[in-house]
């Protein structure tokens, strides 16, 4: 866990040294004005710095709460709170409700600090918040909310499982979506522009159930509708191509990979008692798992990025074979400008993080026609 931290902090000292660099990159010149370009480094800076401070942050904490016994010690006080009321802590589903309880309450608080200083301060500093507090509030209560009524079905079927034996925009992006006989089931407008003047589009679905939501921002920032179209063809393009079944192709072996480890895992009573366990329960086992294969999901999780961000590059060339190369750039210019994003970026922090390159890679590729993209 410490050793990932500080390859991952190298990746981060490498980008935030590509924040600094005070002149734009050459796809973007000409292109992006320097106030604009500014705005977007001081803003990257900022949550730069915030987010090595946050990372130290858990970091530390992790290491205390793995090193100072506070999980067998909080299983503990779970089960003695259970007595307490009647119940019994031999029933591991209870026990371990009581467990999830105890470190949901922990994370929410750990984890409000950043939250608020996120939003009410680097996002509001550079004009993308716009919350009030009282909403910020009332968002944190309905995902806790959210979180009391999913999470113990959730935690207590995963008990039960290991136990067992075995206009005209919506015209043309219609119109889009028919030519290239893509089954558009239905096509939503995302309201998130009263929280976040952050924008984005996507594409959810499989087979004959498929739908596509845009961002009201996106289309309130896009100057006109054959860009808002350009990026949907995009989108389109990974429907095209089946990159959406090879993802979750992908992410089913990896998924079937983590519970093979978690099996030998559970049944490791060494590994539980090096952890400080005299008894082996599925909650505590998950926990330990996700920690002593940290290595690995690292690995499998960068590979997987690879190939998503080649999806990426092309999608990009499908949009472009479809002639919508200009209106394309135009739109992740404006995704660029309009959301601050980073402008100059670190080749290796970009391939370990970014499952999407960023638009100064893409619009590299778009400007050479024949660049070969696989």
């Amino acid at each position: 866990m410490i050793l990932m931290y500080i390859f991952e902090t190298y990746l981060d000292l490498r980008q935030h040294a590509a924040l600094k660099l005070p002149t734009l990159p050459k796809s973007l010149v000409g292109v992006i004005s320097s106030e604009k370009f500014e705005k977007s480094r001081v803003y990257s800076l900022d949550k730069s710095y915030f987010h090595f401070v946050n990372e130290a942050v858990s970091i530390i904490m992790d290491t205390a709460i793995l090193c100072f016994g506070v999980l067998p010690w909080s299983w503990k006080i779970s089960g003695e709170y259970l007595v307490s009321i009647g119940l019994d802590p031999e029933n591991e589903i209870l026990h371990s409700l009581g467990f999830w309880a105890g470190g949901m309450i922990w994370s929410e608080v750990t984890d409000l600090p950043f939250s608020l200083y996120s939003t009410f301060v680097i996002e509001a500093r550079h004009g993308f918040n716009k919350q009030t507090i009282w909403l910020f509030f009332r968002d944190m209560f309905k995902g806790i909310c959210l979180s009391i009524i999913l999470g113990p079905p959730i935690v207590a079927a995963i008990i039960i499982i290991v136990q067992l034996p075995d206009g005209e925009l919506r015209e043309k992006i219609e119109n889009l979506a028919s030519s290239l006989k893509f089954p558009l089931k239905k096509l939503f407008v995302v309201d998130g522009s009263t929280r976040s003047s952050h924008s984005n589009a996507y594409m959810y679905g499989f087979f004959k159930n498929n739908r596509i939501a845009l961002y009201d921002t996106l289309i309130q920032q896009c100057e006109n509708t054959e860009e808002v179209v350009a990026i949907i063809s995009h989108e389109l393009g990974h429907w095209k191509l089946n990159h959406t079944m090879y993802t979750f192709i992908a992410v089913q072996v990896l998924t079937f990979l983590q519970i093979g480890g978690f099996t030998l895992a559970r049944n490791s009573k060494d590994l539980f008692r090096s952890f400080g366990f005299d008894t082996q329960p599925v909650l505590i086992g998950l926990i330990i798992f996700e920690r002593t294969v940290n290595l690995l999901q690292h690995l499998l999780s960068f590979g997987l990025n690879l190939v998503i961000r080649s999806f990426e590059f092309q999608a990009d060339a499908f949009a472009k074979k479809l002639g919508y190369v200009k209106a394309l750039r135009a739109g992740l210019v404006k995704l660029q400008e309009e959301n601050l994003s980073s402008m100059n970026t670190d080749p290796w922090y970009s391939a370990y993080h970014y499952t999407c390159p960023p638009a100064v890679e893409r619009l590299a590729v778009l400007d050479e026609p024949d660049k070969k993209v696989e």
